[in-house]
């Protein structure tokens, strides 16, 4: 391509609503356009590297046997009716009404659609199992969309669904997609985690979920990683605590003074105790259709709550901290909450982690004191012992293996077992071996085209801008051409076309600029190599130069070595 002949523009501002590197670095080499809040164009360079992604996609789905459909964006609000999901799929959903006043929505996912596809069209064992995937633009109305295409609203998606008589053939189809995403992952040179994941209201119950990370420091996702292979998403992860100092006077129970003591830290600082020995407590409302209920829920004091556990834990459809406002109305001191002269209609939870035979420090349900010498045995009446605090760095695996750590990660792909569902919500019937009919099992499977394109990028990238990985970069090479004759420029033409025919795509930077805009720009946009023809050296020497983007080495090299010169170093590039 020549940059001549090209719509391309690059910048050197960061937008001022561009916090992330991909972000800043795809507007400014001028590979998006904003259309809307969370809506983007894709620029040529762009939607060459989204078609690489998707071709690579595209092998590692044909490779398991998964077969391509394309579902349409806009689907009937009746299918969503029908699985129960039109109102519980909430803000995110883009609803609307057609004119003969039907209701219509833009797929945010589409396992009503693709089980509609397969109840007209499979009806016996004998068909099974089935996977169809697609490759296709969906729509989540975000509230806050945020870090470009990280976090958008419209984005391009591979999303693929399998159907099963049974669980042994459902987990054998779930590791064949566990295994083309890492494939696919490792074809584009990404570092990644695959972690434990939940499945929130898409999975079923205990089954498979995973997610797969694309590491990286920006990356929205915490997830808890350890050499001895357990990794987890931070909501998900269970570890244990090592080496934590409980309290060990279990004498007496005793209301102390703690004026104007709120918090864990004021109130260990005035007793001069650590925060182990102290309980926090947190009061939570769980709500169940329209049914609510008040929980006390206690961790050790440096301990965070991980509130997903404890929505699962409860069965919870939504859990919500009670506000200062409910709290008060309750005749409960905010900063003072104990579990002593509790409502007995309000259920005490434990953290694990709590020896419930140790002493502690918690509030004592009265402005400005607390009591030290509780024992959670003794003193605390009935109650639950689960687990629901937050991992982190330093915590042991359960199997006491290995030591985790933080790692910051971006969600790219991630994969659920469904089990009967959708396609008992959506009367999908076969025959089994018996004759009887039976719902099938459902397994879903999701990877963000576009998204993989910005993880990409904000895992390589540098100061001057991004580093494509080879096997999804725009083009292969950039050729810079330094010079203002007429007679080099009929050299670089012919270079450029020697270069296509040796099999590489090329961006031809032809424009009339000198040395160090085109040096800039091609830094910015960040081609695997760059090939210089400036036309003082070359009269000289007849040679080129060759900088690999991601090290920086540079090579002199003659024109009729040129093409071996850059088959050698694209060989080794990853």
């Amino acid at each position: 391509m020549r940059l001549t002949k090209s719509i391309w523009q690059t910048y050197k501002e960061n937008p001022s609503d561009a916090v992330i590197p991909s972000h800043q670095l795809m507007m400014r080499a001028g590979l998006i356009q904003k259309s809307a809040a969370g809506i983007y164009n894709y620029l040529p360079f762009a939607y060459r590297s989204i078609r690489k992604i998707e071709q690579i996609v595209r092998e590692e789905m044909d490779h398991i046997g998964s077969q391509e459909i394309h579902m349409s964006v806009v689907t009937p609000g009746e299918l969503w009716q029908e699985s129960g999901r039109w109102d519980k799929m909430g803000g995110e959903m883009l609803k609307f009404k057609d004119k003969g006043n039907r209701d219509l929505c833009i797929s945010p996912t589409n396992e009503e659609v693709v089980t509609d596809i397969f109840r007209g069209s499979v009806k016996s064992y004998k068909q099974l199992p089935q996977s169809l995937y697609q490759i296709n633009t969906k729509f989540r109305d975000e509230i806050r969309p945020r870090f470009g295409l990280m976090r958008g609203r419209e984005f391009t998606m591979k999303d693929a669904y399998s159907f099963h008589m049974d669980k042994a053939c459902l987990d054998k189809v779930y590791d064949d997609f566990y295994e083309a995403y890492e494939k696919t992952l490792k074809r584009i040179n990404l570092e990644y985690i695959i972690v434990e994941a939940d499945g929130g209201a898409m999975a079923d119950g205990d089954a498979k979920t995973h997610e797969f990370q694309v590491v990286a420091d920006s990356g929205e996702d915490l997830v808890i990683y350890s050499e001895s292979g357990y990794a987890a998403n931070m909501e998900k992860a269970e570890t244990k605590r090592v080496n934590v100092d409980y309290g060990k006077d279990t004498e007496s129970l005793t209301k102390v003074a703690t004026p104007n003591m709120a918090t864990i830290e004021d109130v260990c600082n005035f007793l001069k105790v650590p925060q182990t020995h102290s309980l926090k407590s947190l009061m939570y409302k769980s709500i169940i259709g329209e049914v609510e209920k008040v929980v006390l829920v206690l961790l050790l004091g440096d301990d965070k709550l991980n509130e997903l556990k404890l929505k699962n834990y409860l069965s919870a459809e939504h859990i919500v901290p009670l506000t200062d406002g409910e709290l008060f109305s309750l005749k409960i001191p905010k900063g003072f909450i104990g579990p002593i002269g509790l409502s007995a209609d309000i259920s005490i939870i434990y953290d694990k982690h709590v020896e419930l035979d140790a002493s502690y420090t918690i509030g004592a349900m009265e402005l400005d004191q607390h009591y030290a010498g509780f024992v959670p045995s003794r003193d605390g009446g009935k109650s639950a012992h689960v687990d629901l605090r937050m991992s982190r760095s330093g915590d042991q695996t359960i199997d006491g293996k290995g030591v985790v750590e933080e790692k910051r990660g971006i969600e790219v792909g991630h994969i659920f077992q469904l089990g009967d569902k959708y396609t008992k919500a959506l009367g999908s019937k076969v025959l089994d071996q018996n004759g009887k009919t039976i719902s099938p099992l459902m397994g879903c499977y999701g990877i963000g085209i576009t998204r993989i394109m910005a993880a990409a990028i904000e895992q390589h990238h540098d100061e001057n801008g991004i580093i494509w990985p080879k096997a999804i970069a725009p083009y292969d090479i950039y050729f810079a051409l330094i010079g203002k004759s007429e007679e080099i420029y009929n050299t670089g033409d012919e270079i450029y076309e020697d270069m296509k025919k040796s099999g590489f795509d090329v961006v031809y930077d032809d424009r009339k600029q000198g040395p160090g805009f085109k040096f800039k720009d091609s830094d910015l946009l960040g081609l695997p190599l760059r090939v210089v023809l400036g036309e003082r050296d070359f009269k000289v020497t007849g040679e080129l130069e060759i900088v690999v983007r991601k090290t920086g080495e540079k090579i002199k090299v003659k024109r009729e070595d040129l093409a071996a010169k850059l088959k050698e170093l694209y060989k080794v590039i990853k």
